[in-house]
């Protein structure tokens, strides 16, 4: 499907047929920027997506922070169920990024905890790019930050129909050039398991299926798409794509020319450190490139490996990086949500990344080359922009300036008034909130409290479970899957108090 096709039950209504309206028809008439200035409330996420199903093209939707793209991505699911909506956040759950300390001779070594639930979703939004266009990604602006070369990434997908030429050992070959890992007894994702001549792929991208390709001979003779647990056959297919298991991916050819101008770089840089009298600096920078590059060349991907995406790539230094943004088409459509906060955000990941490399380049720990492994500066990023609309309830003066029209969403659909704050007395306080809590309650309504801390948010969540209440807390140690599913049963009315 190429046409994004919009479910509701509503209607637009209050100032959201206006703004539809202008903002669709601006898109169209080659405005680059716009403004959706709209109140809290007043149903900015259902404009956007009828403005997505009236122009339709790929959608790119920046927001500042994983729980907020987790929130949109959930409504444009509810909005486009038959439309790819992808998620793209950082994959870390846990991230300590290399770093030096030249004072007090500290070696930071990268530690990190991928989330691969977070993976598999990033592969599903490139794989969705390179086949469709009904699609819409909700990113973070991790969206920003070095990613592998798009061209080489579709380039080197495996393609397989029912009937084509091709030896089982040959599909083996090009599986571990994808970094896909044979593994015949623990197989999940990035992994292949062979019995006989049935060879079984658990993609990248996938969620519970895998594909089974059955050969005779040197013929594809069947493929089929199997329940990974079960083994059961969901479906027959007559056309299979394999996409790599790492979006840092090369050919052998590229990979040979890379390694060889790896080895110039660090051999450049050994007789800088030698004719500086940085003798140990020129012995850990040697020692550590070589052990990469053997790495490399066994088994296709090292530790750090994205340090040398530039040289992987083949571009030239200090050429912008390849980003999400580049597999998008030309004509995508960007909405920045709360743009007050999201472009300051794009605009600052530059200069933090570039002061911590600037120690371990000087040092010996990484070569220059690991410099353009790095997010997009502003510069770029906006370079990148086809056509943007800044969506926010203050907008910035960068939005204001830029900004060909600034559209007002005012009036909320519902007719509701902002909220009374009444401010109360903190003697008694969690008696009082224990009444507001059961008011609501009976009610069938939802209650969210703020603590200071994340202890007082737990305390109080054990406190009030005492008490039968149906709450749970919310707070930066839960990870992003949980944070989702946290929100997903508040709506749903699983408890009715959320404390954060």
């Amino acid at each position: 499907m190429d046409k994004f096709v919009l479910h509701s039950k509503y209607k637009p209504t209050g100032d959201q047929p206006e703004a539809i309206e202008k903002l669709s028809n601006g898109i169209k008439n080659g405005l680059k920027e716009q403004v959706l200035l709209g109140v809290t409330g007043s149903g900015k996420t259902f404009t956007m997506a009828n403005i997505i199903a009236n122009v339709n093209r790929p959608t790119l939707v920046l927001a500042h922070n994983k729980t907020l793209a987790a929130q949109l991505c959930s409504e444009f699911r509810e909005f486009f169920p038959e439309n790819a909506v992808e998620y793209f956040v950082s994959y870390y759950d846990y991230y300590q990024p290399e770093a030096y300390i030249p004072g007090s001779d500290t070696y930071i070594e990268k530690d990190s905890a991928i989330n691969d639930e977070i993976d598999k979703l990033r592969h599903s939004a490139t794989c969705a790019l390179s086949e469709r266009r009904d699609v819409i990604i909700v990113a973070s602006v991790s969206c920003i930050y070095s990613l592998g070369d798009p061209i080489d990434y579709k380039s080197m997908v495996i393609s397989l129909r029912t009937g084509m030429e091709k030896s089982r050992d040959e599909l083996l070959h090009k599986l571990v050039d994808l970094q896909y890992e044979r593994n015949d007894i623990n197989f999940v994702r990035n992994k292949f398991r062979v019995r006989g001549d049935t060879v079984e792929i658990y993609p990248a991208n996938a969620y519970e299926n895998a594909i089974r390709v059955e050969f005779f001979g040197d013929e594809i003779d069947r493929i089929s798409e199997i329940n990974t647990v079960t083994g059961e056959v969901k479906a027959f297919l007559s056309h299979a794509a394999i996409y790599p298991a790492s979006h840092y991916i090369v050919s052998h050819d590229k990979l040979e020319d890379a390694l060889n101008e790896i080895k110039e770089e660090m051999e450049e840089r050994v007789r800088f450190f030698n004719e500086n009298g940085q003798l140990i600096e020129a012995q850990r920078i040697r020692q550590r490139t070589e052990y990469d590059i053997e790495m490399l060349r066994e088994i296709g991907t090292c530790k750090g490996v994205e340090n040398y995406s530039r040289v992987l790539s083949r571009r030239k230094p200090g050429s912008v990086p390849s980003t999400l943004l580049d597999y998008f088409p030309g004509d995508y459509l960007l909405f920045v949500d709360e743009s007050h906060v999201t472009l300051p955000q794009v605009r600052g990941m530059y200069g933090g990344d570039r002061a911590r490399k600037e120690n371990l380049v000087k040092y010996g720990f990484r070569l220059p080359s690991a410099f353009d492994n790095r997010p997009l500066n502003f510069e770029e990023f906006y370079n990148h922009v086809n056509q943007a609309v800044f969506v926010s309830a203050t907008p910035g003066d960068f939005e204001k300036n830029h900004a060909a029209q600034t559209v007002e969403q005012v009036i909320r659909p519902t007719g509701l008034l902002d909220p009374l704050i009444s401010v109360r007395p903190s003697e008694g306080q969690i008696d009082n909130l224990v009444s507001e809590i059961n008011m609501r309650t009976a009610r069938n309504e939802r209650v969210l409290i703020t603590t200071l801390t994340k202890k007082m948010a737990e305390d109080l969540t054990d406190y009030l479970s005492g008490l039968d209440i149906k709450v749970k807390y919310m707070h930066y140690d839960i990870d992003t899957i949980e944070r989702m599913e946290i929100i997903r049963d508040l709506r749903l009315g699983e408890f009715d108090v959320l404390v954060g």
